[in-house]
C-alpha cells in the first residue's frame, strides 16, 4: 500500500513520525505495525509497557525506529510528556492517531455517572489531550493528519452501550468541528467509525453473525488509505455503512434492525 508524503505525490510514508495511542494490543498494535510497514517511525503510546516494548521491537525488525512511551490518556501531562519526548526524539509529528479506548457497557437503568464519567475519561478527553498536544505543533509546520478513532457506536447508539456510546458520539461531534476549523491549514483530520472488531476490548462479547468482528489489521489498513488518500470519515464494514444510511433516513427503521438482528450482542458467560 503506497501513501502520500505531506506536501502530496504517491511516495510512502517513509520517514514521516507517528504518534499512537493505545498502541499495547487491538487496532493501536494494528496500525502502529501498518504505519511502520509503510515507511513510518512510530511513538508507541499505552499503559502496558512490556506489550509496547515487544511492538517496538517488532517495528525495528521492519528497519524503522520507534519510541516507547509508557502513558494514560487520561493523564493530560502524560500525555503531553508523550509529544514532547516525540518532538525531542525526531523534531516533528506528521500523524496521530488518537485510538486508546475503553468499553464501557451498562443499562440505563442502572447507569451511574461515574461510569460515564470512566468512559469519557479515556474515549473522550484521552483523544482530546492527545489533539491539543499535537495541534500546535502541526500547525506552525502546516501539515499533519490527525485521526480520530471513533466507533460506529458513534453514529448509531447501540443498547446496553450508553457510557461509551455518550464518549463516541462526543468525539464525533468534536472531531466535525476540529475537521472543518482545520480546513486550509495543512492540518487533515479523520474519524474513523469501525463496528465490530475483534479486540481484547469486546472480547467477552458475543455478536450475530451479520455483525461480525472484522480483523483489526482491516481497520488499521483503513486508517492508513486515509492517510494515503486524505477521507473526512472512515465508516466499516459494509454492514455498517448500511446501518448509519439507513438510520440518516429513518431512525425509527435503525432501531428496528438493531431489535430484530439483535446487534447490541450478548455477553459469554
Amino acid at each position: 500500500m503506497q501513501l502520500s508524503s505531506p506536501n502530496g505525490g504517491s511516495a510512502p510514508l517513509n520517514d514521516h513520525i507517528a504518534i499512537v495511542t493505545g498502541a499495547s494490543s487491538g487496532i493501536g498494535r494494528a496500525t502502529a505495525l501498518a504505519l511502520a510497514e509503510n515507511g513510518a517511525h512510530v511513538a508507541l503510546a499505552a499503559r502496558t509497557e512490556s506489550a509496547l516494548q515487544e511492538l517496538a521491537e517488532g517495528i525495528r525488525r521492519l528497519e524503522r525506529e520507534a519510541l516507547v512511551v509508557p502513558t494514560d490518556v487520561t493523564e493530560k501531562e502524560q500525555v503531553e510528556r508523550l509529544v514532547e519526548e516525540t518532538l525531542r526524539r525526531w523534531g516533528r509529528v506528521d500523524v496521530l492517531v488518537a485510538n486508546a479506548g475503553a468499553y464501557v457497557r451498562s443499562p440505563v437503568r442502572e447507569l451511574t455517572v461515574e461510569e460515564v464519567q470512566r468512559s469519557m475519561a479515556v474515549n473522550f478527553y484521552g483523544a482530546l489531550h492527545a489533539v491539543l498536544a499535537v495541534q500546535g505543533p502541526m500547525l506552525a509546520r502546516g501539515q499533519g493528519h490527525i485521526v480520530l478513532m471513533s466507533s460506529l457506536d458513534g453514529k448509531k447508539g447501540l443498547p446496553l452501550d450508553g457510557p461509551y456510546v455518550a464518549a463516541k458520539f462526543a468525539l464525533t461531534g468534536y472531531g466535525e468541528v476540529l475537521r472543518q476549523e482545520l480546513h486550509g491549514s495543512g492540518v487533515r483530520v479523520t474519524t474513523v467509525f469501525p463496528g465490530r472488531v475483534d479486540t481484547p476490548l469486546i472480547d467477552t462479547l458475543d455478536v450475530p453473525s451479520v455483525s461480525a468482528k472484522i480483523p483489526a489489521r482491516a481497520v488499521a489498513h483503513a486508517i492508513v488509505d486515509a492517510v494515503r488518500r486524505p477521507k473526512p470519515e472512515v465508516i466499516l464494514p459494509v454492514q455498517g455503512r448500511a446501518l448509519h444510511l439507513v438510520n440518516v433516513i429513518s431512525p425509527r427503521l435503525g432501531d428496528w434492525i438493531v431489535r430484530r438482528l439483535h446487534l447490541q450482542g450478548w455477553e459469554k458467560e
